[in-house]
């Protein structure tokens, strides 16, 4: 099962064999025993490329599972304090990855020395069962019912310019004044409108700029730059703006507050690492994070 699994992720058995460190006639051999055991053919293969059959389909999430059971059962036993270990792969935005996660994982690590953490910098919603993520960190409010999903802090923003960019513009007194200023903008969220609350209502004031970009992290350094004003979490912004790199404008207009949740597929065969982590990410983040202290 293994060797099948490995076979499909990478596309081919030669690849497979390297990473397994076995030979091709080998890698060759499980497969076949494996099709017999099933009683059919899983692969078409070809010269070109390897593609799974309907049986073969139907047969990898049940591997994988059964992989998962196995690794489960060798922790159990090799482990007899129940130390986490294993693989996880974590899906996360670029921001939040760079700007909060990484050091979070680092501590995690060291912590349970034992797990190793693939950190997938993606600013887009994953599939979790498709893309074999066991965990997705994401900001929302809104998430898909189907999925799991453990709330772990809440996600403020900021109006925030650079001393040098307010040394040639006024600075806006009122979220009305934001459509006279060159609004740095997110690709997908606040495009031409950006939300606040202010006095109790709902405002939206309409925005616009010269530089829209697809993360977060990418408007920081346009807005530190001293290209415009920009609306940034204040996980990423924060450090900036204790520091003088940037300046703070509108602080009694609050910017609509997200939630940050981590995600996971499936609470069946949860894997010790997994359970550990959540338990971590909890602690790490709670309710009021330490980078919106003095903010």
């Amino acid at each position: 099962m293994r060797v099948f699994v490995t076979v499909v992720d990478l596309g081919s058995q030669s690849a497979a064999a390297d990473h397994l460190e076995l030979s091709r006639p080998v890698v060759s051999r499980y497969l076949a025993e494996l099709e017999d055991w099933v009683g059919a053919r899983l692969m078409h293969r070809t010269t070109r490329k390897l593609s799974l059959t309907a049986a073969g389909s139907e047969t990898l999430p049940r591997c994988r599972q059964m992989l998962e059971l196995c690794n489960d059962l060798q922790a159990a036993v090799s482990e007899p304090d129940d130390a986490p270990r294993g693989l996880l792969r974590i899906s996360v935005s670029t921001s939040f990855g760079q700007a909060q996660l990484a050091e979070a994982m680092a501590a995690y690590v060291k912590r349970y020395p034992g797990v190793s953490i693939d950190m997938q910098m993606l600013d887009r919603t994953v599939n979790l069962v498709d893309e074999r993520i066991d965990l997705a960190i994401r900001t929302s409010n809104d998430l898909d019912p189907n999925l799991i999903a453990r709330r772990l802090t809440v996600c403020r923003s900021v109006i925030c310019a650079s001393p040098a960019y307010l040394r040639e513009h006024p600075t806006p007194q009122r979220v009305e004044d934001l459509s006279q200023h060159n609004c740095l903008t997110h690709s997908y969220f606040g495009k031409s409108l950006w939300h606040f609350e202010q006095d109790g209502e709902q405002i939206a004031v309409p925005v616009q700029g010269n530089i829209s970009a697809n993360e977060a992290s990418t408007l920081l350094r346009a807005a530190m730059a001293g290209a415009g004003v920009a609306m940034l979490p204040t996980y990423q912004a924060g450090v900036h703006i204790h520091s003088g790199e940037l300046v703070r404008l509108l602080p009694h207009a609050e910017p609509r507050q997200l939630n940050i949740y981590a995600v996971y597929a499936s609470r069946k065969h949860m894997p010790a690492a997994l359970r550990s982590l959540l338990d971590f990410l909890v602690m790490r983040f709670p309710e009021t994070p330490a980078w919106d202290v003095g903010l």
